[in-house]
């Protein structure tokens, strides 16, 4: 009897000390959780902002270059989702690396609707840091070779950077030298960016351009000539109107001592200005990139010049994206009026312009009238182009030339086989290397 009724007890405190259990546990764990986090789950991304020393960028209305296009897409996606503090430090340390930064941080702001928020990355740079970077290298199997290496050191909003180059894709000439440069992305602003450029170069000259020289200057005496180096000083202000639209301007001191025996000096003194839109605009399906420029190159007697001319180029790029999808075009055109040194001149058939062409065979001196049209379609890495332009001397008909050509690409590093459409033979030219 007493055994019943001690079982009979048992049970009936069984339930109860179960149920004080389950809400002992069920407080504890709702105790472990982070208040903060189940706050921030109410409120939704309104805007993003990175923010430097001295630098601002918005992410969806602007475009800053500091930042590339995979990790600003990383953080723009998150605009109308809900705010996610761990995401945020995720974001902020991706941030620090490739901004090389010492710290980035984020703080949440009230947004402009209830229940939204802004969310601003702080970084922090690095007072001195120094980076080596190679902007140009490129191989062309007819035209060889084309590099330039630069080291720089940056020091706050100042940058010095000392370089290498020899470049024979760019200009008629291959030119090899150094290169000095100081540049101040904060001058008072963020709005207002100088930089001071010199250069000393020694020039090479393919037997195709000597031969044309040699040709032109005894047709006329007032042919511009070759020359053995030349160096160049040009100190330049940057404005920022707008966020997409900037305005540059300055001069270009450029010195040269002529090939002839008496190895005479001559100069081309000009006032460099320049006008850039850059505008992109994104969507869940599509991104579409706008930029357009033109820049000018007025050398005159005022300045002390041995040349009076005037250089005019217009460019516009367009392209858009979707998915993998990627199709761009872009325009470039040119004129010279009055006499100006070889290396102003235009030049097609390089690494970036009548891709397949050699530029020796269209016109080894470059004319004073040009323009140029690409079409490139990519998908992933695969990429396929287009191209068609013309090179001329004012007062002679223009001859448009087409070519084209596949191969693979990844942001600026590229090999491609290209092919010069023409009657008679396919002559293929192949090329790799990057090339910003």
């Amino acid at each position: 009897m007493r055994k019943r009724m001690k079982f009979a007890w048992f049970g009936k405190k069984m339930p109860a000390a179960l149920l004080g259990s389950i809400l002992l546990s069920s407080m504890v764990f709702a105790g472990t959780q982070d208040p903060e986090e189940n706050v921030n789950s109410r409120y939704t991304v309104e805007s993003i902002t990175v923010s430097g020393n001295g630098w601002t960028a918005d992410l969806v209305s602007g475009h800053d270059e500091k930042i590339s296009l995979g990790l600003r897409r990383q953080i723009t996606s998150l605009i109308g989702n809900k705010l996610n503090p761990s995401t945020l430090d995720d974001l902020a340390g991706k941030l620090r690396r490739e901004l090389q930064a010492r710290t980035v941080t984020h703080r949440v702001l009230r947004g402009a609707s209830p229940d939204y928020v802004q969310v601003v990355f702080e970084v922090e740079v690095r007072p001195t840091r120094f980076d080596v970077s190679v902007p140009k290298f490129v191989y062309n199997s007819r035209q060889g070779w084309s590099g330039a290496v630069e080291g720089t050191a940056t020091v706050d909003h100042n940058g010095f950077t000392l370089g290498m180059v020899s470049d024979g894709d760019e200009l008629a000439e291959r030119y090899m030298g150094v290169v000095a440069r100081y540049e101040n992305t904060n001058v008072g602003s963020d709005r207002v960016r100088l930089r001071f450029q010199f250069a000393s170069y020694r020039e090479h000259w393919n037997d195709a351009v000597r031969r044309a020289s040699s040709d032109a200057t005894q047709e006329n005496s007032d042919a511009v000539g070759l020359y053995r180096n030349r160096q160049a000083f040009e100190p330049v202000v940057t404005f920022v109107l707008a966020r997409p639209l900037t305005l540059s301007a300055g001069v270009s001191l450029e010195r040269f001592q002529d090939q002839t025996p008496a190895a005479e000096t001559e100069t081309a003194s000009a006032v460099v200005a320049g006008l850039r839109y850059h505008r992109r605009l994104e969507d869940p399906d599509y991104q579409q990139d706008l930029d357009a420029d033109y820049n000018l190159r007025a050398a005159t007697r005022l300045l002390s010049s041995d040349f009076a001319y005037a250089r005019h180029r217009w460019a516009f790029h367009y392209t858009l994206s979707h998915g993998k999808h990627t199709l761009s075009d872009e325009l470039i055109a040119g004129v010279i009026t009055g006499r100006a040194p070889l290396f102003e001149r235009y030049v097609l058939g390089n690494s970036t312009t009548l891709r397949g062409w050699n530029k020796y065979d269209i016109d080894p001196l470059g004319g004073n009238r040009m323009v140029h049209n690409s079409v490139d379609y990519r998908y992933g890495w695969f990429q396929v182009f287009y191209d068609s332009g013309a090179v001329w001397e004012s007062g002679q008909a223009a001859v448009v030339r087409h070519s084209m050509g596949m191969g693979l690409r990844q942001g600026p590093l590229f090999v491609a086989v290209a092919l010069p459409l023409r009657e008679g033979r396919l002559d293929p030219l192949f090329m790799v290397g990057m090339n910003y």
